[in-house]
């Protein structure tokens, strides 16, 4: 089933490290950090944002 982590630009050095050791190469988009003090409407423009980039990796041909 194809998959695609979402996570903020705090986290791309631990995913890369972390896909590494795992020898797997997974899918992720990356926001914005931080994004718990975001109000709602911050949070759907960020999703509204980052929805294609997302959608072209869950359909991507392997």
């Amino acid at each position: 089933m194809p998959s695609v982590g979402v996570a903020t630009t705090e986290f791309i050095d631990a995913a890369a490290v972390q896909s590494k050791a795992l020898g797997t190469d997974p899918a992720y988009v990356f926001v914005p950090h931080p994004v718990q003090d975001r109000t709602d409407d911050e949070l759907r423009k960020m999703a509204d944002d980052h929805l294609e980039a997302i959608l072209a990796l869950l359909v991507k041909k392997a």
